[in-house]
């Protein structure tokens, strides 16, 4: 992941309204930044009481696994697994990122797939591809963390280096819950190389 000369990211809410689940009631908010690309959704349950940490997870979009089941990758496990335990909580927020594909948008990743098909690993595609293995930031995303009246979490992630951006943009985590719900014969792989290539922290992919 490379760094980016930028200022801090900005953001706000700009809409707000009621939102039933079959994981339980949320209340769902629009967040816009100041660049075009800067817009997220965040689903919170309960509220975000100052100086108590809350249970985030940070979840980048995954049209094909988020929408369409695919199992090729974890996203959609993942995101219900998260859904899950922030409806047992007290108080929770699943932030949802524009992020496609790590980041390289939705065609890039389909033409990754293809590579993937050859025998690529996920990272060798991205990198095939001219991109790194992972092209996201989440400066946007602690901007956004912020507009909710986030100042702590505990955050639902296997990603050391979401917690590193988060925390160098001022969203203290106060721990990492480990996110992996079982896998498939399909997304074994592509969680391996997760954890030999990406130093995720995942428990015997």
């Amino acid at each position: 992941m490379m760094a980016k000369n930028k200022q801090s990211a900005k953001a706000r809410v700009v809409a707000k309204a009621k939102f039933p689940t079959r994981f339980g009631r949320f209340t769902i908010y629009g967040i816009e930044g100041a660049g075009p690309a800067d817009e997220a959704v965040a689903i919170q349950r309960g509220k975000v009481q100052r100086g108590r940490p809350v249970l985030v997870r940070v979840h980048s979009q995954c049209l094909t696994g988020d929408v369409f089941g695919s199992e090729r990758c974890d996203c959609r496990a993942q995101l219900e697994f998260s859904l899950r335990r922030i409806a047992k909580a007290s108080s929770g927020i699943v932030l949802y990122l524009a992020q496609e594909g790590r980041g390289i948008g939705l065609i890039n990743k389909l033409r990754a797939y293809e590579l993937q098909d050859r025998g690529l690993d996920t990272v060798e595609a991205n990198r095939k591809l001219g991109f790194a293995a992972d092209h996201r930031d989440y400066d946007f995303a602690a901007a956004a963390l912020k507009a909710l009246g986030v100042e702590s979490v505990r955050l639902l992630s296997n990603n050391p280096e979401k917690v590193s951006q988060l925390e160098r943009n001022g969203i203290r985590v106060v721990e990492r819950v480990p996110c992996q719900p079982p896998a498939t014969k399909h997304s074994r792989a592509y969680l391996q190389t997760k954890k030999k290539k990406m130093g995720h922290l995942l428990e015997n992919p």
